[in-house]
Formats: C-alpha cells, structure tokens, sequence
C-alpha cells in the first residue's frame, strides 16, 4: 500500500504536491527525507487522523461508503460504486454532491488513484473500525450468523419475532456503533447446563427465556466478541448485514445531506447588534478598569495551588458589582492580556501561605493610555487566542478540589480552536442573523464532527462569553467581531508581508476591527459639567488626559455612558496633596467646565488651599511646626490628637514620638490640614503609589489555535518539494548499493542509504531478531539514536526493546533517518 502511494506521488507535478502539504500542513513537520517517507508519514495513525478532523459530515459518510464498497480482493473501490451506495437511501445526495466530497478526500490523498480503482490510505480502519456505524461481515464473526444473514427470509422472520425490548437493542445498535457491553450474567443461559453454543429452543414459540441480549444471541442476531462468562462483562457485535436490514429506512449511510443544516433564525438590524455589542464593549472596558484598580488597591494573593481563592474572587466581585462568572472571566482575560501578573513577595506569608501577589502590570498604564477600542481590541485578542476555558472555574477537578481563577487546572489547549469554530459559525451565516444555541451546535456538528463531539458545554460558553465580551450583540457576531475573526485568522492562515509586525496596520496604528468599534462608540469627551451640587458630569466617555485629571480632583459616584464624580474636600485635598495649587485647580474647572463654575466650587477650593500647608510635619519621630503659634497651641490642647503625645519644643514646634504618617492621619481625622515637608522644609508632593506587577507579553501575540501546524507559503512549499524530490533522487540512484551498512559509531549511525533502505535494514533486524543503531529525529526536531532489538514493523510504527533498560519503545517510521546494524 505505501509503495503505491509512493508511485503516485512520485508522479504528481510539483504543485499538486505542493497543495497536498498545504492541505495537510503536518506532513512536512519535519521534512520527510524522500517520497517514501512522505507517503509512510501520510498513512500514519496522527496525520490521518488530523485529516479526517477537518472534514465535514457529508465528506466522512463518503468515505464510509469508499470504505464498504472496497473489493476484498485488491481492497479498491470505484467512483460508480460510491455513488452507487450513497444514492441507495429515499433521499439520496446529488451525484455532483457525491463526486465533490469524493475529490476533496482524493485532494487530501485520503482517497488516491484512478476513478475506477480508487484505494485508501492505511490508518483509516485503525482510527475508525466500524465504517458508517455498522458491524464486521458476519463471515468475519460467527458462521452461522453468516448462515443466518445466508438466508433473507429467515432473517427477516427471525427479526420480526424479536420481543419489543430486543429489538430497542437492535435499533440502537444499528445506529451505531454496532458494539456494546453487557452486565455480567446477562449471557448466562437461565438453566444449569445450558450451553451458549446450543441453538435456541423454539418450543416456546420463541420467548425469551432470560435477558433481551441473552435472546439475539441465542437466536443469532448478536454475536459475543469477549466476556459474558465467569462473571465478567460481555461485548456484542451487531454484524453488517443485520445492520444494513435494520436501516432499509434510512439508507445504507444513514440520514445524508450534503448541505449543513438550515437556520431559522430571522436576521435581525445589523446596525441595532452593532449597537448593541458597542455598549457591551463599553461595559466590558470599564468593569475590568474596576478590577484592575481593586486589585491595585488590595493585590489578590497566590494560592499554594496556583490561582486566587475564592474568597478572593468574591470580594472582586462584589466590588465592582460583578457576578462571579463575569468577574472570573475578566480577570481570565486581563492576565491573558497581560494586564496583570504575580510578584514575588520574599519573606511574606498571607493568609493562604502564598509568597506571591497578582496585581496590575506597567503594561495596565499603557492599556489605560489608549482609546476605548483599542483597550477592548487588546481584551478581545486576548480571548480568542488564551488557552483557559473559563467556564471551568467553580468546577472541582479529578481530586474534587474547586478550580478557581488563574489555577493550571483550567488550562485547555483546544480553548482557542474552539471560539474559533464558533465564531467561524457565526461568521459564515448572513449578517446579524442570530441562531440558537442549538442550531450553532447543530452546524458544528456537521462541519466537523469528530472535533465537536463532547465539546457541547464548551462551545455554550463560548457563545454566553462572546456575548458579555461584546463580540456578539443581541445574538449575531458584530461588524467589528467579524473583522477581529477576520484578523486573526489571516495572522495564522495567511501569509504576512510583514513577519516581524515593525509596521502599523494603518497610519494610526488601529487594525479593521479598532477602526469599525471607533465609528460605533461616542466620540471622547475632553469636558465635563459642574453642576451646582459641586457634582461633574462627564457626558461621555473621557479622554485620558481628563480621566487622569479627575482621577484626582473628585471621587466617582456612577460609571456608565454618562459618568459622574463629586467635588469633596477630599479630593480637593488630595489634588493639592499631588501638587496643584489653587490657581491650577481654578484653570482646571474654567477650561475643562462647559457651564459656570459654582461659586460654592470657588470657595471650597479657596478655603482648603489656605488651610492647607498650615502644618508642617517632618519626623522626630514626628514634628509639627507652624508661624501660627495660636494654632499650635489649638492643636496641643485638642484631645482628639492626645494619642499623639505632642510636645512644644518651641513657640512654633511641636514633637510626638510617632512616625510622621500617623501625625498626618490623625490631624487630618481632627479636622486640619497639614502637608509633609522634607529636611529643607520643601513641601513634599504625595500622589498615591500604585504597585505593580512585572510586565507580561499578551497572549494575542501567539497564534489563535496552538495546537494547530503552521501554514506555510506556497514558495516555501514549493522548496519543500524540491528538496523532497532530490532526496528521492538520491534513495534512488543509492539503491544500487547494498541496503545494509555495517560499522557505525553508537553516536553516529550511518545512514542506511536513505529512508527506503533503512527500513530494508530494520525488516531485515526483525526476521533475525538482530540489534540495530536507529537514528530518528524527535518531537523537538532533534537528532538522536538508539540500540534496540527490533520486535515487529508495521501500521506506521516500528516496535523495538532497549536490551540495556529492557523497555519496549515505538518510533514513527517517518521519522526515522538511518538504521544500522550492529557488528
């Protein structure tokens, strides 16, 4: 079989060559040495299997019927006689339907050769032994179920006599898969001696006389492939041909339909999802702000499993007025991002017995830095490409511990592939048409089955995280949701003209899906509106710069499309604690102000920056000194600072043994205002110190699926192929040579002339049981080699013992590169 392959491979031209490795990208990870090589490599169990991951419902049930036509004799099969089996049921495909799914299996090389002697690529009935769900022959499995299936009429009667509960067994059966396991004792004859090779005893008109299974062996309509006996667990098979009779009413294949299945969901305004979704982005911004500053507030500490607590997670959410779900997902998302990060606490031990901390990194200032669609951009990225399925957090694990927020055990490696078939989903249909869960299921189930199934709880939540992330607006993938997919899908798929990423998208820097969010979204705002209840009012999102400056000035009281903060003797306060003065705050509220400023706004700032600075403290512990010794002499006699232990040193200073912080807060709890002055006497400026954690790399920089190979470029493959062709060259001109080479260092093994003759040299080790130096390259790409008494070849795989460590290892043939006898 692989000799064949190899044949027709060797007489392909280049570019279909070339197309078949971009079709099947792992076949060249490495390089196969010859042509030989590459055919082994396309026949093995994993390639083939990756293959047949890819193809859609209607593709795998051709092969099926490429697989139950084949001719036993030479193990071919023909175009006819596909098309013959998949337009046997009451509503068959389209031939032109049929010859298309057969053409993408032969582009693929699933499927190769003429349309007339049509062969398949070994591996297949390893990966999936039971063709469309049905049985062995019945030849294969017990000759008189052969006989049975012999005689049409027979079998007909016998199946008509089934009781009701066995024939449930046989239609669940005949759906596939035609295997099942029985109970212990189920097998077992009802009276002492009797025999399970015997045939049933029909004096009773054919009642069973013990379990539903026990009777369509009996009457042999099952057959028992292992167990039953002694106790222990039974399997039955339903051969072919019972199947094929039990689906007369669905066709040889099942149900067919070369089409996926419809949608009836009613498209819905795209301009009303798209509004939708951009207020959702907007949420989206603004609560992971909120966690972030918490966090900055209150860093989270690290379990000694990895991850944050629970409790932890609870007082985020509560916070920031979050459910646990949303708030788990955001912080899933900003560390992804690299938002946040943890940070090494030596010599500290929390509550939980954690040396670590997860807080906001240098990169959250920068993020802060940027436009609403450019931070929701990077969230967004970071989601699509992180391999966490966040879903999983609540969930107790194998040792029936709670997986929580950041822990190992909510990593997934397929998270990423599977927000990208869903998505893809949405992608594909009409815009803004919105399906059900289920008929988004439904879909993935036809396009690629094996990948999707068991997968249903994971694709749900993508769908609920797509939706809360803004992604999705009212149930349909936004424009801009459409040009993100679009996005990181052409960095992994396509070929980038600029593989280094030195050059912006566009002027600006903002990629299709920043650019669509940007027209959705209000405008920034850079003014707000004092009313005057001393209340500013932001009447949309704020630029950075005045985000920055109210930050500072007032305290927030709501967030939302329009925020709004208060003006507090506090805030003024603390504005003059980072070094505004009065005038600056007066310029501030009269340029950034579209209605008056209040003059109850005037006085609050006037009154506080003369009070302010009246106290000087600086350390003793502490002093406190002013020019106003009444002042002084008021803050002596004031009990509510007695805890202070204040002492005059002279008319305008006072002493306290405590440290100058505690002199601060308890003044300003009384009701004054003093400011810290360093030794020169210099007003010392205090803004809050923000801790973070040491910078992270976004995981929107990696590809979105990485498990997947990468794709290479039609040039590179096209070398690829050269190179494949002159090793080919080179086997083929050494074959003239002896196949076996003897005389080889441990380190070093010659090759055996090429990868045809060295597995000549292994088939040879094998018949004398001798040992062999093997050269192979690993999964790193590394060369390596190995002293190993061959046991069997075969399937792909070469089975061989380590003599020295007595271990039984088994190398892929593909990729092996040398073999040598050992003198």
């Amino acid at each position: 079989m692989s000799t064949s392959l190899a044949d027709h491979l060797r007489s392909l031209p280049d570019e279909s060559l070339a197309a078949l490795l971009q079709l099947r990208p792992d076949l060249v990870v490495p390089v196969p040495a010859d042509v030989a090589a590459l055919a082994i490599r396309a026949q093995s169990r994993v390639s083939v299997s990756r293959a047949l991951d890819g193809l859609d419902q209607f593709t795998l049930q051709i092969m099926d019927a490429a697989r139950l036509t084949r001719d036993p004799a030479d193990g071919t099969t023909s175009v006819d006689g596909v098309l013959a089996l998949a337009t046997a049921g009451p509503n068959p495909p389209a031939p032109t339907a049929v010859r298309a799914a057969v053409d993408r299996l032969r582009a693929r090389f699933l499927l190769y050769g003429t349309d007339s002697a049509l062969h398949l690529v070994g591996g297949i009935d390893e990966i999936s032994p039971y063709p469309a769900g049905l049985g062995r022959p019945a030849t294969e499995l017990d000759p008189r179920t052969a006989a049975l299936c012999a005689d049409p009429a027979k079998l007909r009667r016998t199946l008509l006599s089934a009781p009701p509960s066995a024939r449930a067994i046989l239609d669940r059966l005949a759906a596939g898969p035609p295997v099942g396991s029985v109970p212990p004792g189920a097998l077992q004859a009802p009276a002492v001696g009797a025999d399970d090779d015997l045939p049933p005893d029909d004096t009773n008109g054919g009642a069973p006389t013990g379990s539903p299974v026990r009777w369509l062996v009996d009457h042999r309509l099952l057959v028992r492939v292992s167990g039953g006996k002694g106790g222990t667990t039974g399997m039955v098979e339903l051969p072919r041909e019972i199947g094929l009779l039990l689906r007369r009413d669905t066709g040889p294949l099942g149900p067919l339909s070369s089409s996926p299945p419809q949608v009836a969901a009613t498209p819905r305004e795209p301009k009303a999802a798209d509004s939708a979704g951009a207020g959702q982005t907007m949420e989206v911004v603004r609560h992971t702000e909120a966690l972030l500053e918490q966090l900055a507030a209150e860093p989270a500490p690290v379990l000694r499993s990895g991850g944050i607590g629970v409790r932890d997670l609870r007082r985020l959410a509560r916070a920031t007025g979050l459910d646990e779900s949303t708030a788990a997902l955001l912080l899933e998302v900003a560390y992804a991002a690299g938002l946040t990060g943890e940070m090494e606490l030596p010599g500290v031990a929390g509550r939980y017995g954690a040396d670590q901390q997860v807080l906001p990194t240098a990169g959250y200032e920068m993020w802060r830095a940027g436009s609403l669609a450019q931070r929701w951009e990077q969230l967004a990225r970071a989601w699509l490409t992180m391999t966490r399925q966040v879903g999983l957090v609540g969930q107790r694990d194998d040792r029936d511990r709670p997986i929580t927020v950041l822990s190992a055990e909510a990593e997934r490696a397929g998270a990423p592939a599977a927000r990208r078939a869903v998505l893809g989903v949405l992608a594909d249909l009409e815009a803004a048409t919105a399906p059900s869960a289920e008929e988004v299921l439904a879909l993935l189930d036809w396009r690629a089955p094996r990948r999707s199934r068991g997968r249903e709880n994971a694709h749900r939540e993508v769908l609920a995280e797509a939706a809360t992330l803004g992604v999705t607006g009212l149930g349909a993938l936004t424009s801009y949701g459409r040009l993100l997919l679009a996005e990181a899908t052409a960095s992994e798929d396509g070929v980038p003209d600029d593989p280094l990423g030195v050059r912006a998208d566009t002027e600006d820097g903002a990629g299709g899906a920043v650019r669509a969010l940007d027209t959705l979204l209000p405008a920034p705002v850079d003014h707000f509106l004092v009313q005057a209840d001393l209340t500013v009012v932001v009447p949309g999102p704020p630029e950075p710069a005045l985000a920055a400056e109210l930050e500072v000035v007032a305290e927030p009281e709501s967030a939302g499309g329009a925020s709004v903060h208060r003006i507090t003797t506090g805030s003024v306060r603390r504005a003059l604690d980072v070094g505004y003065s009065a005038d600056d705050l007066h310029e501030l509220f009269r340029r950034r102000s579209r209605t008056p400023v209040p003059q109850g706004l005037t006085y609050l700032v006037d009154d506080v920056a003369r009070k302010h600075g009246g106290l000087r403290i600086g350390s003793a512990g502490a002093y406190l000194r002013s020019d106003d010794e009444a002042l002084l002499a008021e803050v002596l006699a004031d009990r509510r600072v007695e805890t202070l232990a204040l002492r005059r040193l002279a008319p305008t200073v006072l002493m306290t043994p405590y440290q100058g912080g505690r002199l601060l807060s308890v003044l300003r709890e009384a009701g004054y205002a003093p400011v810290a002055e360093d030794a020169s006497g210099s007003t010392v400026l205090t803004r809050p110190k923000t801790r973070r954690a040491p910078a992270r790399v976004s995981v929107a920089t990696r590809a979105l699926d990485p498990l997947a190979t990468p794709r290479l470029p039609l040039p590179r493959l096209l070398g690829v192929v050269e190179q494949i062709r002159r090793g080919d060259a080179a086997a083929r001109a050494a074959r003239r040579a002896p196949a076996v080479v003897r005389g080889a260092t441990p380190d070093r093994p010659v090759p055996a002339h090429g990868h045809h003759d060295a597995l000549a040299v292994l088939q040879q080790a094998v018949r004398d049981k001798a040992l062999v130096w093997v050269g192979y390259v690993d999964a790193h790409g590394a060369t390596a080699s190995r002293l190993v008494r061959p046991v069997s070849l075969g399937a792909g795989y070469l089975r061989a013992e380590d003599e020295r460590t007595e271990m039984l290892h088994t190398f892929a043939l593909h990729r092996i590169t040398a073999a040598v006898l050992e003198k």
